[in-house]
């Protein structure tokens, strides 16, 4: 047995010792620290190597005859003998052997196969010049996978098959790249080709096509468990076909691995993340929905939850993460208290099991995200031009300011004033008035003022204002008499605007004669006038009143 193989029979040893130990062992003797009997783990070296409770050493790595273990397996001893009989048949005589011939080899334990960091293994031997019939060894180990495959083949017995023929060999790359059989056309094409590096591209071909990425995608859409439905039994439409899309174009733009991991599971915390950044993470949105009438938003999103926690470590681990969720596991490495440590990782989520499966992301098409762009540009070049006014815009803007005057004040006269708490009001000799309460006890009033304007005709009224005056005999020499500082307070104000002309007054009736026996007057509106002034409420009239004929 050359050293290659030797090497290989023993990390094949220890695997097969591994896998009876996990299934006859590890209960009573693996991770879980509540179950484990005798204070001995059969899963960590370290532990199998000390001495147990009992004084003695279940493995001696070497000496078979020494290593408690072995005895206890091999006990006809009802009460010694290991498994319990409670808990599992013994151990059939080549998995006995398996141990012991593990034993003396030195008992190396293989760490679980998902913790282990993939190491490119030496190349076996070149096959060395033998022939039989049609196949020539030494040619057809073209590549160095093939020693790989020879390797097996020898050990198995076995032979390689001749060579393929050409429309074999495309077939079998196009199944495997595409999940498609070659057209054809494709395949003739491929077998007039006489030049040297054909194959290769039609391999290159085959991976630059579409569909690589769309065969290659389902594998993982389906770990992903990818969906265009919510599930459960209503099972209604998902909208959630741009993931599908981006594990697509994810494989076909040949995404390294660790960049389509992170962007997968934390696309959203990178630094200014992209559309299809945000897009990746809807692998943690393919859970299950169910919105039914009655159920607990809050049970299906802890349900959502847990299934995250066991597809990220199943996806990316290779590890049965659901056990560890009850209790800690019975096989591999995995607690019950790093169970929910995971699940605190992703009990952040906004999703509450909702009909609308808010929150969801709002997706532009790539040429939408390219209008996008160009409008925020074309933006920004205009808030630069509108924050920089051009000489042109200046002139204009002086220009217009010399226009502008100050609003022109007129003091219209006091004629009367009313108080409705009858103040002492008085008007000055400067058209001012000045109102002072008769009583301590007043806090509010009501004034009643009618004024004249001096305008003439064409001026027109656009403002009315108030003016207060200070008045050094008031408290605090202000306008107002409160005693905390000689201020007012003006909770109101409204006006209206008369004619000096006589106005129609008292009036609560109009009479108006019919235009005849049997005729109809349609009455809308009524205008009423003084002299040439229209004094009607609603002022002029808007409505017809020639209705049925009838006559205004």
């Amino acid at each position: 047995m050359n050293q290659a193989v030797a090497q290989d029979h023993t990390a094949g040893l220890s695997q097969q010792v591994r896998s009876i130990l996990s299934n006859r062992c590890f209960a009573c003797h693996g991770p879980d620290e509540a179950e484990r009997q005798a204070g001995l783990r059969l899963d960590k070296r370290d532990s199998m190597l000390a001495e147990a409770d009992s004084g003695l050493r279940p493995i001696v790595p070497g000496d078979a005859q020494q290593s408690e273990l072995l005895r206890r397996i091999m006990s006809d001893d009802a009460d010694e003998r290991m498994p319990p009989s409670d808990f599992s048949k013994p151990l059939g005589e080549a998995e006995v052997q398996a141990i012991e011939e593990w034993i003396i080899q030195g008992a190396k334990l293989p760490e679980h196969w998902s913790f282990v960091a993939p190491v490119r293994p030496p190349l076996p031997d070149s096959p060395t010049q033998e022939a039989s019939g049609e196949v020539n060894f030494a040619d057809w180990s073209s590549h160095p996978v093939d020693r790989f495959v020879r390797q097996q083949q020898m050990r198995h017995g076995m032979r390689p098959s001749p060579q393929a023929t050409r429309a074999e060999l495309l077939r079998r790359l196009s199944l495997d790249l595409i999940g498609l059989p070659p057209t054809i056309d494709e395949v003739h094409r491929f077998e007039r080709d006489a030049a040297p590096d054909a194959y290769e591209r039609q391999i290159d071909r085959l991976l630059g096509s579409p569909a690589y990425g769309e065969h290659w995608a389902r594998k993982w859409l389906d770990l992903a468990r990818y969906a265009d439905s919510a599930g459960y039994a209503d099972d209604p439409s998902r909208t959630i076909w741009a993931y599908r899309d981006w594990v697509i174009d994810a494989l076909n733009d040949n995404m390294p691995i660790d960049q389509f991991t992170i962007e997968q599971l934390a696309g959203d915390l990178l630094p200014n993340p992209t559309q299809e950044q945000l897009v990746a993470t809807a692998f943690n949105r393919n859970t299950l929905t169910n919105n039914e009438g009655g159920t607990n938003d809050e049970e299906f999103r802890s349900v959502a939850i847990v299934d995250r926690v066991n597809t990220t470590m199943a996806v990316w681990m290779g590890v049965t993460m659901a056990c560890a969720q009850c209790h800690t596991h019975k096989f591999d490495p995995l607690t019950h208290e790093e169970y929910f440590k995971l699940y605190a990782i992703f009990n952040q989520s906004q999703d509450a099991d909702l009909v609308d499966e808010s929150p969801v992301l709002e997706l532009y098409t790539s040429e939408q995200l390219h209008q996008q762009r160009q409008m925020s540009d074309r933006v920004e070049q205009l808030e630069s031009q509108l924050s920089e006014p051009t000489q042109e815009a200046l002139a204009g803007f002086a220009q217009w300011q010399s226009t502008v005057a100050e609003p022109e004040w007129t003091a219209l006269v006091p004629q009367t004033c009313e108080s409705q708490r009858d103040s002492d009001v008085r008007f000055e000799a400067d058209q001012s008035i000045q109102v002072r309460p008769t009583a301590n006890n007043i806090v509010a009033d009501t004034y009643t003022l009618r004024l004249r304007s001096n305008s003439s005709q064409s001026q027109q009224v656009h403002a009315l204002g108030l003016r207060t005056l200070p008045n050094d005999e008031l408290p605090g020499g202000g306008a107002g008499t409160s005693a905390t500082g000689g201020n007012f307070v003006v909770t109101g104000l409204t006006a209206s605007v008369t004619s000096e002309q006589p106005l129609i007054s008292g009036v609560k009736f109009v009479r108006i004669d019919l235009p005849g026996q049997g005729k109809i007057l349609s009455l809308a509106e009524v205008q009423a006038f003084a002299g040439d002034t229209n004094v009607a409420w609603n002022a002029q009239a808007r409505q017809s009143s020639t209705a049925f004929e009838g006559k205004a």
